[in-house]
């Protein structure tokens, strides 16, 4: 895997990365958000960090399905205490935001990477990561959360999305955000039907998405739901299995809910393919 720059963090190497879910809403599609609660957040980010998170990344505005916007200063009232004491820890800190007041308020606290799900569409956005070093995290998504899954359409969903992504990699070069501080995320459930996240899910080896590092998130998302006819709180299994598929496919980031089971699931895979090790 190609090292990513993120802050003051190189990340890299054999296995992909874990990135562990911290969910600071109150209305998280996964029932775990942990927006009235810093003291529960803070106890949350340690159990994942300690189970083996490499990135923690911390949302403090729902982006589920039919989700509506959260203004700037309550997405910040419950972003900031949680941030503020994470940013000591020594692992990259990542925000996912697309609001350039809060990128900035973030990467001042100590964020090491910025997660926008808008694919830093706006000069705004842009302008409130260029100057710094952090990583940043490009995604996908036909439409908003708000109505993105009424009617998602593609000609060819592979085809299009990768470029769009080329063209958000470009504009990111442009503004000086060099390659090696970006990651992109084809954007699963974000305006997609399940046959798409399925064809989009077969393309992470195949699309090569411009040979940048991809992160894939598909934890106990409804696609899972769909596929196994398990609601959000029995998708720990589907969700492991999803993962560890996306590692076969050369996924670089895993955003998961499940970081121990997953960080389990990811080493019998390296142990078994790993031959060479063999005692």
């Amino acid at each position: 895997m190609n090292t990513i720059h993120c802050g003051a963090y190189r990340l890299g190497g054999e296995r992909p990365l874990l990135m562990g879910i911290v969910n600071l809403t109150p209305d998280s599609f996964s029932g775990d958000g942990l927006a009235s609660d810093t003291a529960q957040a803070i106890a949350h980010a340690r159990r994942q960090l300690e189970a083996g998170a490499d990135i923690l990344d911390l949302g403090a505005e729902s982006s589920r399905p039919g989700a509506q916007p959260t203004p700037a200063d309550e997405e910040l009232r419950r972003l900031l205490p949680v941030l503020k004491e994470l940013a000591g820890w020594g692992v990259p800190i990542s925000v996912d935001t697309y609001k350039p007041q809060v990128m900035r308020a973030a990467l001042a606290a100590g964020a090491a990477m910025i997660n926008d799900i808008s694919g830093l569409a706006t000069a705004e956005a842009l302008a409130a990561v260029a100057g710094s070093d952090c990583g940043v995290c490009v995604m996908h998504m036909q439409g908003n959360p708000g109505s993105m899954q009424q009617a998602p359409l593609y000609q060819d969903v592979v085809g299009e999305v990768s470029t769009w992504l080329a063209a958000a990699v470009e504009r990111c070069q442009r503004a000086g955000i060099v390659r090696e501080r970006i990651v992109v995320d084809p954007g699963f459930g974000f305006g997609k039907t399940l046959a798409h996240n399925l064809a989009l899910f077969r393309a992470i080896e195949t699309a090569c998405w411009g040979g940048l590092p991809v992160l894939v998130g598909v934890s106990r998302k409804s696609m899972l739901g769909q596929i196994t006819g398990q609601p959000v709180s029995e998708r720990r299994a589907a969700s492991v299995a999803a993962a560890l598929l996306a590692a076969q496919r050369g996924a670089a980031i895993l955003r998961v809910h499940d970081v121990a089971e997953t960080r389990d699931a990811l080493a019998v895979w390296s142990a078994i393919e790993n031959r060479g090790n063999d005692e």
